[in-house]
């Protein structure tokens, strides 16, 4: 197939503000229209058309993955109560099989030795994930919880990709399979205390969980709503403090967020609120025992004296009286504090500083009544680029900690920390096979500067034989949204590129929360345009460096990064060879506009409500990648989406490609691949996520130009 599909015009109005928009393309929302199908797999024959010729290069690249990859491996043990579990994974198997052995010593909290190739003694499967996929196209766990006496497990999963679940119960004893299951649920499952009751959440027509059920296991009774969120804005979550004192309800929305607690032992009691929903407050509750006595560990970014906590403080509060609440941790506006983790014998504060994730413990057993900031001491590490943070505690009472460490360039480490001593054990590194050597790849740190004068941070990786004095391939990676950060992460199919002389550049822009809540916050709704020109400014800054140039550069982002491609490739289409956009967010006026789609209420706190406010409404018509595709020299672009994606609707990237396949003045191909049987996750299953991986990193080695090197 030498030329794209056609898409058949039908114009729709609409009218928002006394401003009419007529959209030709707005028709292929509806997916259970026979042409719209029609539509998807004929772009999907003409990317393949398009990619044929790389064939050969994406199965090479998979090899590649596959021979770093240790395929048969498990995860290290870890304790809870009375058992050690783990997750086992198999040479020619997609998924992940659940385990678990007893524990032999009590008192023993040294995790058994990993035996990859045989059982450790006593072990039992929990659930064999593989087994469960069986016959389907997709699978997804959501729930995997055992009852705090070891006795019953529920677990939920999506056979289709639109995150919503079907909830079992195993009787673990036994092993048999009960006959009572709870259709349509969210992920999660949270027993009480008493191991005879569940709680689990469902979800509305929009897909945004808004009620929690209790659930009486062999009772024969229907199950009790004991809690809905009417407000559309507001999400609901279902957890449990880490001492198992108290179930917790966590409602949010975007600046919002409220949480009810209730005694584990009382599971038909009444859930209490801790303190009440304030618009632009938002807070998070763990339990601790300090001093002998209960507290709340709130943090929280509230007004005091007049000035918000924006990047957030830290009080607590006696369990008795939550009302009655002190400082523990004031607000810094240098440190963005992100969580506090309590335990028996110690406090975790996990914050970040200039751009980097960080935590500092405070022992507990060392300190006279409440402790205060002196008293947290930072875990620091020599790499200058790394991510590091509690990993895998699931014990109250745990004698040490467990500390997840990784870089760009060093494969993640699972280690535990003796507190008393600062002694650190490595418990597992990941397995890179093939000789790999860090010394082999560099990474640093680099700044862009924003057109308001605002420095951007990057990070750079790179193989160290790539040659800095002239211009690299370059792959510019970009997300910039709901205050999430790209943190320094290692990537098994990320060498693919590196050894081909590839550069890899996180552009940390404003919307993401790596520079803090101040950098999220001049990112967001009427200031959004800071990410679009933030992401341009480190492209334009890495090719007037002398770093790469734009036949070499290629730009990436997904769901809402995927927005922020759409964004500069009408900003900027000259400065790209290449533009790779994974379920991209690409029709969010539209979107936002329809309370009725999935979440969308929920996303007026991000980006506007254009709905009700004619000024946002203006703003994002600015912006939004759909709406501002023009007779362009547009870039070659990629488009990845998925049928049920219930977060991103495959109808953006439908809508947008059709609508740059019409405009744009250029050559390049504009291409199109849907999968017709996954979520906003993509394709499940290991092996088919390499599939893709490959799929994308080739195109990625074709538009960088590395393949001219004749790798």
């Amino acid at each position: 197939m030498t030329s794209a599909p056609v898409a058949k015009k039908v114009p729709t109005e609409r009218t928002v503000h006394g401003h009419t928009v007529v959209d030709e393309y707005e028709w292929l929302r509806d997916k259970d229209n026979p042409e719209v199908i029609a539509y998807l797999e004929a772009q999907n024959a003409f990317t393949e058309a398009q990619t044929g010729q790389l064939a050969g290069l994406r199965e090479k690249i998979f090899g590649e993955i596959k021979s770093r990859t240790k395929e048969t491996d498990m995860s290290v043990p870890s304790r809870r109560g009375r058992f050690w579990y783990y997750a086992r994974t198999q040479e020619g198997k997609q998924y992940a099989t659940h385990c678990r052995c007893p524990i032999a010593d009590a008192d023993d909290w040294t995790p058994p030795d990993i035996a990859e190739d045989s059982a450790l003694p006593g072990e039992e499967v929990l659930l064999d994930s593989n087994a469960q996929a069986e016959g389907h196209d997709f699978y997804s766990l959501g729930a995997l919880s055992v009852s705090d006496d070891g006795n019953w497990l529920a677990y939920s999963i999506d056979v289709v990709g639109d995150e919503r679940y079907t909830l079992r119960f195993k009787d673990l004893r036994t092993g048999d399979l009960l006959d009572e299951m709870i259709e349509d649920t969210a992920g999660g499952a949270v027993w009480s205390n008493d191991a005879r009751h569940v709680f689990y959440q469902t979800v509305d027509a929009a897909w945004r969980p808004d009620t929690v059920w209790r659930h009486d296991m062999g009772a024969g009774t229907p199950d009790v709503k004991v809690f809905h969120e009417p407000d559309e804005r507001f999400w609901v979550g279902m957890g449990a403090t880490r001492s198992d004192r108290y179930l917790v309800i966590g409602v949010g929305s975007k600046i919002t967020s409220e949480n009810y607690v209730l005694d584990a032992d009382d599971p038909t009691g009444e859930f209490r609120s801790v303190a009440p929903r304030v618009d632009g407050v938002e807070y998070s509750v763990e339990h601790a025992v300090i001093g002998g006595e209960d507290y709340f560990v709130i943090v929280h970014n509230e007004v005091r004296d007049g000035v918000k906590a924006e990047n957030s403080a830290v009080d607590i509060a006696p369990v008795s009286d939550p009302g009655a609440r002190r400082e523990l941790i004031a607000h810094d506006p240098a440190v963005r504090i992100e969580d506090l983790d309590a335990f028996a014998d110690y406090l975790v504060l996990s914050y970040r500083r200039e751009a980097l994730p960080r935590f500092a413990i405070a022992d507990l057993r060392t300190i006279d009544g409440i402790p205060g900031r002196d008293d947290f001491r930072e875990v620091g590490f020599d790499e200058e680029l790394c991510s590091a943070g509690l990993a895998g505690n699931r014990e109250w009472t745990t004698p040490r900690l467990r500390i997840g460490y990784g870089s760009f360039i060093e494969p993640s480490e699972l280690l535990e920390l003796d507190v008393t001593t600062g002694e650190r054990t490595l418990l597992k590194r990941q397995p890179v096979l093939g000789g790999y050597d860090p010394a082999d790849y560099v990474q640093s740190r680099d700044w862009a500067v924003a057109e308001d004068g605002t420095r951007i941070p990057l990070s750079v990786v790179r193989h160290k034989d790539t040659d800095v004095k002239r211009p690299a391939p370059l792959l510019l990676y970009g997300y910039g949204s709901y205050e999430t950060s790209i943190d320094p992460s290692f990537s098994v199919s990320r060498l693919s590129m590196l050894d081909r002389g590839v550069v890899f550049v996180l552009a940390h822009v404003r919307g993401g929360g790596e520079m803090g809540r101040y950098w999220y916050e001049d990112g967001k709704e009427l200031k959004k345009k800071n990410t679009f020109t933030d992401f341009v400014a480190a492209a334009r800054h890495l090719v007037d460096s002398g770093v790469t140039t734009p036949k070499q550069l290629v730009a990436e982002g997904g769901s809402a990064g995927g927005l922020l491609m759409g964004a500069v490739a009408n900003l900027a289409p000259e400065l790209f060879n290449g533009v790779l956009a994974a379920v991209p967010f690409v029709d969010a006026l539209n979107s936002i506009l329809d309370p009725s789609l999935p979440l969308t209420v929920i996303e007026w706190d991000e980006w506007g409500d254009p709905l009700h406010d004619e000024k946002v409404y203006e703003y994002m018509r600015t912006y939004t990648p759909y709406e501002n595709v023009e007779a362009l020299p547009y870039p070659p672009i990629l488009a990845l989406t998925s049928l049920n994606d219930t977060r991103v609707l495959f109808t953006e990237a439908a809508k947008w490609v059709a609508r740059l396949q019409e405009m744009s003045t250029s050559d390049n191909p504009i291409l199109l691949k849907t999968e017709m049987s996954a979520g906003h996750g993509g394709v499940s299953g290991r092996y088919k996520q390499w599939e893709e991986v490959s799929f994308e990193l080739a195109w990625i080695l074709q538009q960088t130009g590395a393949l001219a090197t004749g790798n």
